[in-house]
């Protein structure tokens, strides 16, 4: 039977790993307080936890001294809270914060983790690259290894999802946008029944393209289709394609990043669409349109870039653990 997670030989295997993890911690601030970021504190049980369709949220309740009950739900992103203070003008911040995504476990997700999220007002997605890859060699040795994986941090590699579907798949990804035949055909593969494009997109992601990027050195995965811009604004010079990108470092996904998307129309019309496919593949999801952070967004973001990066997967790295849960203190 293996031992719980408080027993003093257990919590002795991870503490060199833990270690590393609150060095880590305090070496992020440093980077932020150097580069004039203030850190800050949102609220983690909402009215709204996030509009991500494949991500499921944990509901809980308060109860007001009147003993009114009001639903609430853990957030999956502090993403909308971050932003109404963007709106409010707050300026640079960033915050290590505790975040929950029901359904998730394995030696890189955990249910409960934290996420380091800054925002910039008036950065492009070239300004928040290039921060994002000095944080890594601020934080990190020159070398890292994690999970057999070793990259050299000094040089980064930038590459368009389109140009790795064209390296990895052998298919041009936007000239077969919303097209899923033409699409697995292209990369020569079988449409399989049911499999619309964004299922085969992800399926070719992650079975061609993410394995074979972020070893060596980080791969900064930029300008996304437009079908997969979440909260980025599409790019001005490329409205097929939307100012996102992912990080990947020691082969795995550590960061997702998008120069936001401010047009409230635009964004309630997104959120619409998303909350319709999440019903029509998992039902109801139970909470309302985020209206705060929609009326926020109305009354005026400053243009901004933004990025959500994982903490503990951060850990991992800077520590060499093979697995999520030797980076957590009670896994």
């Amino acid at each position: 039977m293996p031992q719980p997670s408080w027993h003093p030989d257990s919590l002795a295997a991870r503490l060199p790993f833990l270690r590393r993890r609150a060095r880590l911690a305090a070496a992020v601030r440093a980077f932020f307080d150097a580069r004039g970021y203030l850190e800050v504190e949102t609220p983690y049980a909402v009215a709204a936890p996030g509009e991500e369709v494949h991500l499921s949220a944990f509901a809980t309740e308060r109860i007001a001294p009147d003993g009114a009950r009001t639903r609430l739900w853990l957030h999956t992103s502090p993403e909308f809270a971050m932003k109404q203070l963007l709106v409010g003008g707050a300026g640079r911040i960033f915050q290590l914060a505790r975040v929950w995504r029901n359904g998730e476990g394995s030696d890189l997700h955990a249910a409960e983790f934290t996420m380091l999220e800054w925002y910039r007002p008036g950065a492009t997605m070239d300004d928040l690259v290039a921060e994002t890859h000095a944080l890594l060699r601020a934080v990190l040795p020159p070398v890292v290894q994690c999970r057999g994986v070793r990259t050299e941090l000094a040089a980064a590699e930038r590459l368009t999802v389109a140009e790795a579907f064209a390296r990895h798949v052998g298919a041009d990804l936007l000239a077969t946008a919303d097209d899923a035949p033409a699409l697995a055909a292209a990369a020569g593969v079988a449409l399989r029944a049911g499999e619309t494009w964004e299922d085969l997109f992800f399926r070719l992601l992650l079975e061609r393209v993410e394995p074979r990027i972020g070893h060596d050195r980080p791969t900064f995965l930029t300008h996304w289709p437009a079908a997969q811009a979440a909260l980025a604004r599409r790019d001005p010079a490329d409205p097929r394609v939307a100012e996102r990108f992912e990080l990947f470092v020691c082969g795995m996904e550590l960061a997702n990043a998008f120069v936001e998307l401010t047009d409230a129309a635009e964004q309630r019309a997104r959120f619409v669409a998303d909350r319709a496919r999440r019903a029509a593949l998992y039902g109801d999801v139970g909470w309302p349109l985020d209206e705060a952070f929609l009326s926020a967004l109305a009354h005026g973001m400053p243009a901004a870039a933004g990025i959500a990066l994982g903490f503990d997967r951060l850990a991992m790295i800077a520590a060499g653990a093979p697995r999520i849960g030797d980076v957590m203190w009670l896994p």
